[in-house]
């Protein structure tokens, strides 16, 4: 699906959400391939107008009973706000290098909003990056939900990633 900042692919497994991922603003569009994409597509866009709106989507959450908890806390960070992974390593007796890999690993992103989840001194990376068009697409959501605490760090950087001559992002 088309966003602001890209694009937005949805994979359903039996019936449940099985990964939602970022996708450059050039990858191709395709229609919804059943009635559940077509409502999780349905709900992303909502939240895209609506940074309050509420995900009710039957996720297919794989993962230890560790990475679950990681995930339920990321889940429970409200919007506009954010928390470091060192915050969350210390609510669920961990450390944060162990946080940023299952937040890179959130299969679910929007919907379990580690963009939310930064470092004590940045923004941190995204999806096992640390620059280039997913690093903007955190900046884009931290933005849309209006969290203060970094808008001057992101208005300066957003869409720091600019094209190429071919359209392609350069990293």
């Amino acid at each position: 699906m088309p966003t602001p900042f890209g694009r937005i692919g949805i994979a359903t497994l039996a019936g449940y959400i099985d990964h939602i991922a970022f996708l450059p603003a050039d990858h191709p569009l395709q229609s919804a391939c059943d009635e559940l994409a077509e409502k999780a597509a349905g709900q992303i866009e909502h939240y895209l107008q609506d940074p309050d709106s509420r995900f009710e989507l039957p996720l297919l959450i794989q993962g230890s009973t560790y990475r679950r908890r990681i995930w339920a806390a990321i889940a429970a960070i409200p919007r506009g706000r954010t928390r470091t992974y060192g915050d969350i390593a210390r609510d669920i007796h961990s450390i944060p290098r162990a946080v940023g890999q299952a937040c890179g690993d959130n299969p679910f992103p929007i919907v379990i909003p580690c963009h939310r989840v930064v470092t004590a001194a940045g923004i941190g990376g995204f999806a096992h990056n640390e620059k280039g068009f997913l690093i903007d697409i955190k900046r884009w959501l931290l933005i849309h939900e209006r969290n203060s605490a970094w808008a001057g760090e992101i208005q300066g950087h957003l869409f720091e990633t600019q094209p190429d001559p071919l359209g392609q992002p350069v990293v």
